[in-house]
């Protein structure tokens, strides 16, 4: 018997009870046997034509059989539930429960395929503005905020974390708590905002309802985006409390990590194998600005003729013709150099500089001059010598880098009047405490004879 014959039967049936339950009868042989979508569409058609407690009813036998039915072919389940969606869906209002439903399925099986962006679009469709609860909502907003992250979809997920973002006070759920949390440290790491990003991701690793894998993935995440901060005071902190951390030891980019915090220069080659995992939007290029631009040649070519000859030999010796990083990485390297070398030297030439950022000497005086501007960098420019000097950090400006801010406690200097002598007493005494903690470090892995001295005098 043909379906339409069967239909044309049940129409004539007059208990709204036993129409229903013929209905689903209905359904059930149809997924048993054929899983034909188009029979299934056939008789979500008739069935929604009937009075709303049948259709609901209806809807929701098909939707629990959708669910427990075992399909060896995922798709043609899939199928099965866009079938079903296309007639359920322009009466969405009354078979809003059964919609939401269809959806929540269909966007497991997508994931599960790991076609993330589908999944999110799918969840899109589930109206929100009706008898959901706020915690629901939340649920589902987190979903797709976590989805679109993972197709890189960035911009379409922060407008969805700003919906969370207005209903997470509502909830006491650890779970949904956790979830929205991991996405504000993605959704920081995306925008480039990498030293809130990089404490997100550290505060995540001491959570301990997480599983200790996922620990150190959020730490391991949280190095990743210190590295790639702009230098500067806020990211010193960040590095202070990383290096700090034991665990930090134990991963793979803990060499650059240290580099970092202790102000060492870094060379090129010692961040191939750290660029190697980073994620597309980490390693994205970035393109110098105009403004930039002409300020680097304004101060290429600002130079009398007695300056010609010392920049004709900088060119002839093999100056670098780079005029600006070119990638996120490449910038903060670049700048963290700069600012490793104001702890070394008192002042450096625009081409010195230029030598080891590789870049033009105009590009490292354009470099330099944004970070002074931004208050990363103390220094000054004097242009007429082509020379950048360098001035000595404060007691309160040395504390906010390590952990906490707090510095170290009664620390006291003698006042000698003199700019360069108490600069140069803060580098002894900076490296005798690094000698003094490498001692320490040798001692505690016992590479260290016993009667080798544990401190430095």
């Amino acid at each position: 018997m043909s379906i339409q014959r069967k239909l044309e039967d049940i129409s004539f049936i007059s208990i709204q009870k036993d129409k229903s339950t013929a209905y689903s009868a209905l359904l059930s042989d149809i997924l048993v046997k054929s899983r034909s979508t188009a029979d299934v569409q056939a008789v979500l058609r008739s069935a929604v034509n009937e009075t709303p407690v049948v259709a609901r009813q209806v809807l929701s036998e098909l939707v629990k059989s959708l669910k427990d039915a075992d399909f060896p072919d995922p798709s043609v389940l899939q199928s099965l539930l866009r079938a079903s969606l296309e007639v359920a869906q322009p009466r969405g209002v009354t078979f809003e429960e059964q919609v939401t439903s269809l959806r929540n399925h269909l966007a497991d099986l997508l994931e599960a395929d790991e076609d993330w962006k589908e999944a999110a679009q799918v969840l899109m469709g589930i109206n929100m503005d009706s008898n959901h609860t706020n915690e629901e909502k939340l649920s589902v907003y987190i979903r797709i905020v976590r989805l679109l992250l993972e197709e890189e979809e960035a911009g379409q997920a922060e407008t969805y974390y700003n919906r969370a973002a207005l209903l997470i006070h509502s909830t006491s759920d650890k779970t949904l708590q956790l979830q929205f949390k991991l996405c504000q440290a993605r959704i920081s790491d995306f925008g480039r905002k990498f030293v809130e990003a990089a404490t997100r991701y550290h505060e995540l690793s001491w959570v301990a309802d997480i599983d200790e894998e996922e620990r150190t993935n959020a730490l391991s995440a949280a190095v990743t985006c210190a590295v790639l901060a702009p230098a500067g005071p806020n990211r010193a902190r960040v590095l202070a409390s990383l290096h700090r951390d034991e665990r930090t030891a134990l991963l793979p980019h803990y060499n650059i990590l240290s580099k970092m915090y202790l102000d060492h220069i870094i060379r090129p080659s010692e961040i191939q194998g750290f660029e190697a995992t980073l994620r597309p939007h980490q390693l994205a290029r970035i393109a110098q600005s105009s403004s930039d631009k002409l300020s680097s040649a304004l101060s290429a070519g600002s130079i009398d003729d007695s300056m010609a000859e010392d920049r004709d030999r900088d060119l002839n010796e093999g100056t670098s013709t780079r005029t600006g990083p070119s990638t996120v990485l490449d910038r903060a390297v670049m700048e963290h150099n700069l600012l490793s070398s104001s702890k070394i030297y008192n002042n450096i030439t625009f081409s010195g500089l230029g030598a080891l950022l590789d870049l033009t000497p105009g590009a490292a005086e354009t470099m330099a001059r944004k970070m002074i501007e931004q208050k990363r960098l103390r220094a000054s420019i004097d242009q007429v010598e082509r020379l950048i000097w360098f001035e000595a950090r404060t007691d309160d400006e040395v504390a906010q880098g390590k952990a906490g801010g707090l510095g170290d406690v009664d620390q006291e200097e003698e006042e000698t009047g003199a700019p360069f002598t108490k600069r140069w007493d803060m580098q002894i005494r900076q490296t005798a405490s690094n000698v003094e903690l490498i001692v320490q470090r040798l001692g505690e892995k016992g590479l260290l004879p016993p009667h080798a001295p544990m401190t430095v005098h």
